[in-house]
């Protein structure tokens, strides 16, 4: 791996900045503009590229730390920005086991081009396994990409985007991934994006109208169905633990805030919150339960960077501790809010904020269900 440059950090004014903006993006449902300037400006996009391209070198571990210091500030604009670092994080797994495919994605993150995902499709549970949309062969080895994709974060401000299709030409379906440029036209996004939270991704339903993508932009052609090829793992394990690290962030955030709280508040009797023993309980309870999942992702993340020959294990790994993560830090901000009180139900309250934030985790791919499926077939073999 290349050397890395450890001294890399998010600078402290720039985090309270993007602290101080959370709440009027979420507020006007406004994507992150500000933000992704200031972080772009900072070298954000570019701390997952080699050093000797202008980067900082950092693998997938460093950037889950990462993603969890900047979801403490704004949750929304991590998500949506770490989908960026996915795509940096998956192209270094790809170099690592020695392709080269994705070197396009390494080279414009260098030059600070914003990458984002136009992979979820509406009803299509099987993600990168499958897909609604066409991909049809221009005869030069080009594809035009037609369907609609949902959940394209980053969906204002990208300069790449990922797509993939079916290409049914042949004698067997082929699933074909490659990138659209900005300035490639036919691609139309709704302006449809008004959710509970995670509003500043601006995550909106795309449309492909034929695009077209040339044969030096389209990088793999895949079998339908479940493979273990480099592209289909770079990306499982960067997405489950990057999307992880934002949920680590937000619960972390949650018990930094309950403790705030309990510690300025005095009862009746004159005696701060932070002396009650069943206050005290449920702040050590919470900061064990962010503790667990952070320890989880830290780990199998460093496994991934030391490239670790965990074979089958990795899928129901990954899929597990993206789940499990995701609930973990649900139930640390909903008990975050019962032992702060009514204040925490204010519409201006930080903690309310977290807890439709943190809700949005149980739709990312892979859901609860789908991870209870991958472990069970893991353990107990496919179903008959």
């Amino acid at each position: 791996m290349t050397k890395a440059n450890p001294a890399w950090s998010l600078p402290e004014d720039l985090l309270a900045r993007i602290a101080a903006r959370a709440p009027g993006y979420d507020a006007d449902n406004a994507f992150c503009a500000e933000d992704l300037a200031e972080l772009r400006a900072a070298g954000w996009l570019r701390i997952g590229v080699p050093v000797e391209q202008g980067g900082s070198g950092l693998g997938l571990a460093a950037t889950a730390r990462l993603q969890q210091e900047l979801a403490q500030a704004a949750p929304a604009t991590a998500l949506g920005l770490g989908m960026h670092q996915v795509w940096v994080q998956a192209a270094r797994s790809v170099s690592a086991q020695g392709g080269s495919f994705l070197q396009a994605v390494t080279d414009h993150a260098a030059d600070d081009h914003l990458l984002a995902f136009g992979v979820s499709e509406p009803g299509n549970d099987a993600v990168l396994f499958d897909s609604s949309t066409t991909a049809e062969p221009d005869g030069d080895g080009g594809y035009r990409f037609t369907g609609t994709k949902v959940s394209t974060s980053l969906a204002p401000a990208w300069d790449v985007l990922s797509v993939f299709g079916k290409d049914t030409s042949g004698p067997e379906p082929r699933l074909v991934h490659g990138f659209v440029l900005r300035s490639d036209g036919d691609v139309e996004h709704l302006d449809d994006w008004d959710t509970l939270g995670m509003r500043a991704t601006q995550s909106r339903t795309t449309r492909l109208l034929g695009v077209h993508v040339p044969a030096e932009r389209i990088v793999r052609s895949l079998p339908v169905g479940p493979t273990n090829d480099p592209l289909v793992f770079g990306i499982f394990a960067a997405f489950e633990l990057l999307v992880a690290s934002v949920y680590v962030g937000i619960a972390s955030r949650a018990v930094d805030l309950a403790v705030t709280a309990v510690s300025g508040r005095a009862g009746r009797d004159g005696v701060p919150r932070s002396q009650d023993p069943d206050v005290r309980r449920t702040i050590a309870d919470l900061r064990g339960a962010v503790d667990a999942v952070a320890l989880q992702v830290g780990s199998l993340a460093r496994s991934a960077d030391e490239g670790e020959d965990l074979g089958a294990r990795w899928f129901p790994l990954l899929v597990g501790t993206k789940a499990r993560t995701v609930d973990a830090a649900q139930h640390v901000v909903d008990e975050a809010m019962r032992v702060v009180g009514g204040r925490a139900y204010a519409a201006d309250s930080e903690l309310a904020r977290l807890a439709r934030d943190v809700r949005a985790g149980q739709y990312h791919p892979s859901t609860r269900d789908s991870a209870a499926r991958t472990i069970a077939a893991a353990e107990l073999g496919p179903l008959a």
